[in-house]
């Protein structure tokens, strides 16, 4: 029987956001802007004060270098006064590469550079 951690239930690997990385939200009627503090291709976590019902629906908005990424997703877990765990449902066809392009540089910044 092994003893530790429990596995996680993402399909996808996810990376740490340390750099401002922005999305813009709207969620049933109201409309915010968060900063995202993970993200894969599967969804990603953002921070808000605000809480919203889990399975509720969202359209996404990334304010990013790469270009237009549009998406959809669904609350799949709320963390009160910390932030929101978002799944895609779908993304925009033509933004699919952007947001390919923004995985792999995240994932470039979330390296360790090694010692100096």
């Amino acid at each position: 029987m092994c003893h530790g951690t429990t596995p996680s239930r993402r399909l996808t690997s996810r990376v740490e956001v340390t750099d401002g990385v922005w999305v813009y939200w709207r969620c049933d009627g109201s409309e915010e802007l968060s900063r995202i503090r993970n993200l894969g291709i599967g969804g990603l976590f953002i921070e808000t004060s605000k809480t919203q019902p889990v399975g509720i629906r969202t359209d996404l908005d990334f304010l990013v270098q790469e270009g237009q990424i549009r998406a959809e997703a669904v609350v799949r877990h709320a963390k009160t006064s910390r932030g929101l765990g978002l799944k895609f449902t779908a993304v925009s066809e033509p933004d699919r590469p952007n947001l390919a392009a923004l995985m792999s540089r995240l994932r470039g910044l979330s390296r360790p550079h090694g010692n100096l």
